[in-house]
């Protein structure tokens, strides 16, 4: 018989609420601590660490137009994205699909794909993703992810060098467009 879950503390941090024990919480993405990157746009990804969610990552990314969500790759676990409002570009095994508030992009293990923002304004997306040990991932090179400087130069199944350059996000509260 499975055990009663309690409830995480959440705690204040600088730029919102974070969980700070492992266990079941409810919070709002308005007050919840988010992340920012120059690069690849805004995210509030419910967790206060990498690891609270073992099974599934659960984030929403804002991205402006033109900015891409990470580097272009694939990995050896599903992924799934419902775009919350505005336009994005889906790069899927090197094609480029449009994509706007409603649709949904389905990703089996090892499909290449970035999103990228598109259109006149931010755009959220959900973003939901399995998480399987060991992490497998591989940057391949995409012309179509690199006219978004998404693309490795050449491919590579180290995160490092992939990201190499890239500063490491930074708490943010975070303004959804809704």
């Amino acid at each position: 018989m499975l055990a009663k879950v309690e409830e995480a503390r959440l705690r204040r941090a600088e730029k919102g609420l974070v969980p700070e024990s492992d266990g079941w919480f409810i919070v709002n993405i308005a007050e919840s601590q988010g992340a920012h990157t120059e690069r690849f746009g805004d995210a509030c990804m419910f967790e206060a660490r990498v690891g609270i969610f073992p099974e599934l990552g659960v984030n929403v990314r804002l991205l402006q137009p033109g900015q891409p969500a990470a580097m272009y790759h694939r990995e050896g676990a599903q992924e799934a994205f419902l775009v919350l409002s505005g336009e994005c570009v889906a790069i899927v095994e090197d094609e480029e699909r449009p994509m706007r508030k409603g649709d949904f992009l389905h990703s089996p293990p090892g499909t290449a794909h970035v999103l990228v923002g598109a259109g006149e304004g931010p755009c959220a997306v959900l973003m939901v993703g399995a998480r399987k040990q060991p992490l497998e991932i591989e940057f391949p090179a995409s012309q179509a992810a690199a006219r978004y400087g998404a693309s490795v130069e050449k491919d590579t199944d180290d995160r490092g060098a992939a990201y190499a350059g890239v500063s490491p996000p930074e708490p943010a509260a975070i303004e959804l467009p809704w």
